[in-house]
């Protein structure tokens, strides 16, 4: 009976770990204020599953949203949410040129390999999230980050096979860190 019970803690065990592996984590996060407001920078370490490169490859884009949010904690009410931002990055393929390009908006970068894409997106530098303004000095205030694959981006056919499954899935638990008042 201990053994079964042994073998059934460690089966789970693996379970949990194996759905962590293709997953995001945030390693670290930091807002800070820049000359035209507050800016983000934030590194995330990000692994594609092998259903993920596979559809990548065949022409599919995987668009990636970043979240971040700055809120006033309040002990008599709801929290305030001070700020709210969000970065869309789009990854593809082009199987003509053999490159992956992640697009932000109108702008875009090619990458010759998809490690060399995931890394550039995976590293956040001077992201604008609230102006000036929108922190009083001397206020406690928290901040979240957070990054996801958007499933809502893909094709519907897609959208519908990701309902249920956790290869498609990809998202970091949000990041709460406190901002120095």
């Amino acid at each position: 009976m201990r053994v079964r019970r042994f073998l059934a803690l460690a089966g789970l065990l693996f379970l949990v770990l194996v759905a962590r592996a293709d997953n995001i984590e945030v390693r670290n996060a930091a807002i800070t204020l820049g000359e035209d407001g507050y800016v983000l920078d934030a590194d995330f370490d990000i692994a594609l599953t092998p259903t993920l490169e596979d559809i990548l490859g065949k022409g599919v884009p995987l668009n990636f949203l970043l979240e971040v949010e700055i809120i006033r904690p309040r002990w008599y009410w709801f929290n305030d949410k001070v700020a709210a931002s969000a970065q869309q990055y789009k990854l593809s393929y082009n199987s003509l040129t053999r490159q992956y390009r992640v697009s932000l908006g109108t702008l875009f970068q090619n990458f010759g390999t998809l490690d060399e894409a995931v890394r550039f997106f995976s590293s956040v530098r001077n992201l604008p999230v609230a102006d000036k303004s929108a922190l009083q000095p001397g206020t406690v205030y928290q901040a979240a980050v957070r990054m996801r694959l958007d499933v809502s981006q893909l094709p519907k056919p897609f959208q519908i096979t990701a309902l249920g499954s956790r290869e498609w899935n990809l998202s970091s638990d949000w990041h709460r860190f406190a901002l120095p008042p």
